[in-house]
């Protein structure tokens, strides 16, 4: 049976460029159709695909380009309040479908494609990719290894620069990027659920928009997106995760820091480095792995390699017909603690998150 599989990319902006330097290095994926309504995103995407030796079609939108080309698999990464209309018309049209984050901007909207996609019997898969930078996912891998014992406490630090600027500046504006903690942080989110195995059941947050944007305005609108925010999780197995978030700290040595405490010891990894850090307690440490990454897949993209090695994975399932490995509840979990986040901002008060098997509650 051939592995071989017709892709096509909806959005190409930065992120779907990015997949475009990535899907040339996957063996037996073939881009042959991108669809953007901004002329100079296509044309973006049109010189990229020449350097790559991509042969592909361009169309100013993606009902027009399903009339032309039938593509195995769709990416879509539109900007984020496109994203629920987009994937509709997707999955009536029966592709395998790869939604970058967040999945949605609101939570009725996430809710709704959840319950969708359970009774699609097509490939669907949420590009929350940072599970697969490979020191994150070493990291991950000696923590489910037990070397830490029962986790206790898990930190992640994000410490970077503010929001690029996006065609029609829509990421300035909550309405249109589901909010900082969503459009961003969902996935931190995904990242605690999947390094504690476990569910939230209470979030407290405490954020603002104190530095980035306030001299700018959009058809006499000020940006409301905040800058800056802690976030603690409470797990229902009694584990504590926080979420540290800055974005006007692009001086940072390390962009993002993870670190996970249990009664044996202290793990962490920090990126852009490449340095897994063992502490145990005994203080026979630290002890220091070194994880590295091939360089023409850093040179593919931002995120440390992730989007190659999740596209590896996806496209595997794609030709082997097994389940997606994040999952539509995983995208719609992610939102949802974005969603109580804000929500805690906004009100000052903790916010109680219930997840039910069939699907999820937010109280």
């Amino acid at each position: 049976m051939s592995l071989k599989r017709r892709y096509a990319i909806i959005g190409c902006g930065m992120m779907g460029r990015e997949h475009m330097q990535n899907l040339a290095l996957v063996p037996d994926a073939k881009l042959v159709a991108i669809a953007d309504p901004d002329a100079g995103s296509r044309d973006a995407a049109t010189a990229l695909a020449g350097k790559l030796g991509q042969t592909i079609a361009t169309f100013a939108n993606a009902a027009h380009m399903l009339t032309e080309c039938t593509p195995d698999a769709v990416i879509i990464a539109s900007p984020n309040f496109t994203h629920f209309d987009v994937v509709k018309r997707m999955m009536d049209a029966c592709c395998a479908i790869l939604l970058e984050k967040p999945m949605c901007t609101t939570l009725e909207d996430a809710a709704a494609l959840e319950q969708a996609v359970a009774s699609y019997p097509h490939l669907f898969w949420v590009g929350l990719e940072y599970r697969y930078m490979p020191p994150v996912t070493r990291f991950i891998e000696r923590v489910h290894a037990g070397e830490l014992g029962h986790l206790k406490m898990l930190a992640i630090r994000e410490h970077r620069f503010p929001f690029l600027v996006k065609v029609g500046d829509w990421n300035r504006f909550n309405r249109n990027s589901g909010g900082t903690l969503v459009e961003k942080c969902c996935h931190f989110f995904d990242l605690m659920r999947h390094i504690l195995r476990d569910e939230p059941v209470r979030i407290f947050a405490s954020g603002a928009q104190d530095v980035n944007h306030l001299d700018e305005r959009y058809d006499g609108e000020t940006p409301d997106i905040i800058d800056n925010a802690f976030v603690m999780v409470d797990f229902s197995g009694g584990t504590r995760a926080v979420l540290d978030l800055c974005m006007f700290a692009e001086g940072s040595q390390e962009q993002e820091e993870i670190s996970a405490v249990g009664p044996i010891g202290k793990m962490e990894v920090k990126l852009p480095g490449r340095e897994v850090t063992w502490s145990p307690r005994d203080k026979s440490g630290p002890i220091v792995e070194v994880v590295d990454t091939p360089d023409d897949v850093l040179a593919a993209g931002d995120h440390h390699g992730a989007t190659y090695f999740q596209l590896l994975d996806f496209h595997a399932a794609l030709t082997q017909g097994t389940p997606a490995l994040i999952t539509a509840q995983d995208g719609y979990r992610s939102v949802a603690m974005g969603v109580a986040a804000q929500q805690s901002i906004a009100t000052g008060s903790p916010v109680e998150l219930n997840f039910q098997t069939s699907g999820a509650s937010q109280s």
